[in-house]
């Protein structure tokens, strides 16, 4: 077995396969630490759902809706992908073969990948075939739909990115990557005139949409250590942006925030490991650590401002912010609400028996969270 067979995460997922003289990193290993109990709620708000759906388990990967307006594209391992409308099938394929990855989407198109390298596109308005392209090796992260193209991460950390009107490819991006590297399902970020991207060894990575060249790169982490698994210190979880300032935090490394309008200047960083990710709302940054503790962050200066540790082990998603909660998803199917003012825990709902190990996304008034086995629940919390 190669070194880089033997260590495996899925970033954002909690699921870690490898062999067993790497439990000690792995909080998601059956032999690992025991979740922490369930905290107690400490009340102040009422959780309502709004609607829940199945659309096909997840196997081993790690599937993301995307939402485009009151639209949600979500696929399963199966190869169902489906269009949502305020919770009703608005249509459903089977894509032709097993899927990988999922969902990037627009109003026009969407867009999944496959094991094999397949990256397949089809017409969101009735989900026609449009057209497919390949990448150099599995595809674990749902490729990103932006203005006229479709950014998509391979599993050798190649960046490709193709037209999104014939799926023709304009550029590919790669680096050296380490011998041992975690295998991430995060996808790459468009956002101005870039795609960005984080990779094994700490590096953010602006890149430019027009050739493909790396225009600048911020060093989120360092790799340490006497050991190789010492040095993995890679940024598994996408990156999040708002405004011109772009955060990102890496496993076994911190959390980093840059300015991009001074071309990538570190504007402040902490040591907090994380491959679960974090998000920006309003003047926080909330960030999920390796533990599953819950970090809520300053965010022009990065000071804390409060820390919930109450979630340990617990295989806890990146989170989500809406409104005045906070939420985060953990491996038992919880969604678990937290008070964004000082991180307290006002309500809880079990979605299904099965992990999750996608992100919450804030989507209208409430959470939307898709679970290992299939099912896509929208919860707003009053």
């Amino acid at each position: 077995m190669s070194a880089r067979r033997l260590f495996v995460v899925l970033a954002a997922a909690g699921l870690v396969s490898a062999c067993s003289t790497l439990d000690s990193l792995n909080p998601f290993s059956s032999s690992g630490p025991k979740p922490a109990p369930l905290p107690p709620i400490q009340g102040g708000a009422e959780l309502r759902t709004l609607w829940s759906t199945s659309v096909g388990k997840a196997g081993d990967h790690a599937f993301k809706p995307a939402i485009v307006g009151n639209a949600v594209f979500a696929a399963g391992a199966d190869g169902n992908l489906s269009k949502l409308v305020d919770g009703k099938t608005e249509w459903s394929v089977k894509v032709g073969q097993p899927i990988s990855a999922g969902v990037g989407a627009s109003s026009r198109l969407v867009v999944v990948g496959t094991a094999k390298g397949d990256v397949l596109a089809f017409a969101a308005d009735d989900g026609r075939a449009l057209w497919k392209a390949r990448v150099t090796s599995e595809v674990l992260a749902a490729p990103t739909v932006g203005d006229g193209i479709v950014a998509v991460r391979s599993g050798d950390h190649r960046i490709f990115l193709f037209d999104a009107g014939d799926g023709g490819r304009k550029w590919v991006y790669q680096r050296a990557t380490p011998s041992l590297a975690v295998r991430t399902a995060a996808p790459p970020v468009i956002a101005d005139r870039f795609v960005f991207a984080g990779f094994p060894g700490g590096k953010l990575v602006a890149i430019a949409q027009q050739n493909g060249a790396s225009v600048w790169e911020g060093q989120v982490a360092s790799p340490k250590g006497a050991t190789e698994l010492d040095r993995v210190a890679d940024i598994a979880s996408v990156p999040a942006i708002d405004g011109r300032q772009i955060c990102a935090v890496a496993f076994q490394g911190r959390v980093a925030c840059f300015d991009m309008g001074q071309g990538g200047a570190l504007m402040w960083a902490r040591d907090i490991s994380s491959a679960a990710g974090l998000t920006i709302d309003g003047n926080q940054v909330f960030v999920t650590d390796d533990k599953g503790a819950v970090h809520a962050l300053e965010r022009n200066s990065g000071s804390s401002l409060w820390k919930q540790d109450k979630l340990g082990n617990r295989r806890v998603s990146a989170p989500a912010a809406n409104r005045g909660a906070v939420a985060v998803a953990d491996g038992e199917g919880y969604l678990h609400v937290m008070s964004r003012d000082d991180g307290r825990f006002v309500a809880r709902q079990k979605i299904d028996s099965s992990p999750v190990r996608t992100p919450v996304q804030a989507a209208g008034s409430g959470f939307l969270v898709q679970t290992a086995g299939g099912t896509v629940t929208l919860i707003e919390a009053r």
